[in-house]
């Protein structure tokens, strides 16, 4: 298959490409490099099958593929609200423009979407059928409600155009490639550990998150734009096993070997209390679920985080 992956020079993109090119696939990584960065896919810069474009998705492109891996989008409160209204266009019009090309080239598109547009659940653990309870107008709005745009385009243009949808929500992902300023709690409690750093919690640490790691999550989406049994989703992505944050934190201080400690600070707006997936239908539709386990995941994302640092001087 010929495929585009957009958002490829980011942190999901990066490994997704890296796995099309181990499947046989050919890859063009569409990037602007907004939070992706060109380091991620260096290594794949030297295969035939591998082209990157820098180009932003807000504005239309013409290409010939088989398949769309829709990824583009900062997924980090620190990057998606650094510019909300630059984060719900890539969400509308980058959404318009993939589906625009899919339905003229006739290819399968799939979105990664996310657990964020449950909001701040009030059913717990999540399923597919819940519609969720989120804040139109707060400030993770532009993330939470562009996924919900675009998950309503993508339904639109299948419903209306015939086009070929795929889509996943993703649950808290991480693994190797994370940015060191990423924003997100697994790297900010990662670099914090390893500089001897206080852990910044904000609220009482006991709000619950769900990690998956990376491969896992890939392989996943994988296996989604695959399905051939007429199965369009949304399909929830994630590991089921609940983890407080504090849980989280005491783990990487002990992976990083320091006595760093934890530092408090106020809840931030909007930040949901609970987040754990119901993946009943991803089991029973895609035959997947998560293999690796926080303590295994975590020493390679430590690992990681180890060596950005070294190599940063930090």
């Amino acid at each position: 298959m010929r495929t585009l992956v957009t958002g490829g020079a980011g942190f999901l993109g990066s490994h997704l490409c890296e796995r099309l090119l181990n499947d046989g696939h050919e890859v063009i990584c569409l990037d602007n490099f907004f939070s992706g960065k060109r380091a991620n896919v260096r290594h794949l810069i030297g295969n035939r099958n591998f082209e990157i474009i820098r180009h932003d998705i807000v504005e239309p492109i013409l290409l010939e593929v088989d398949r769309i891996f829709h990824l583009a989008c900062p997924a980090s409160p620190v990057h998606y609200q650094y510019n909300p209204v630059k984060t719900i266009k890539t969400s509308v019009m980058g959404s318009i423009n993939m589906l625009g090309l899919a339905k003229r080239v006739h290819a399968r598109i799939l979105l990664t979407s996310t657990s964020e547009v449950y909001g701040d659940p009030e059913q717990h653990p999540q399923t597919e059928s819940y519609w969720g309870h989120v804040n139109p107008i707060g400030v993770r709005s532009c993330y939470d409600e562009g996924k919900r745009v675009a998950e309503c385009l993508m339904m639109d243009y299948h419903r209306q155009n015939n086009v070929d949808v795929k889509i996943v929500r993703i649950f808290n992902t991480y693994g190797p490639r994370m940015a060191i300023n990423d924003g997100r709690v697994v790297s900010n409690f990662c670099v914090a550990a390893l500089k001897g750093e206080k852990l910044p919690i904000y609220g009482d640490g006991r709000q619950t998150r769900s990690f998956a790691f990376v491969s896992d999550i890939i392989d996943a989406i994988v296996r989604m734009m695959n399905s051939e049994n007429g199965f369009t989703g949304p399909v929830n992505i994630g590991n089921p096993d609940e983890f407080t944050i504090l849980d989280l934190a005491k783990l990487a201080m002990e992976f990083a070997g320091g006595a760093s400690g934890i530092e408090f600070h106020p809840a931030r707006p909007d930040d949901p209390i609970r987040r754990r997936p119901d993946i009943s239908l991803a089991r029973r539709v895609l035959g997947w679920e998560p293999r690796t386990s926080l303590r295994e995941g975590l020493a390679i994302t430590m690992d990681h985080f180890r060596r950005e640092l070294e190599l940063a001087g930090g």
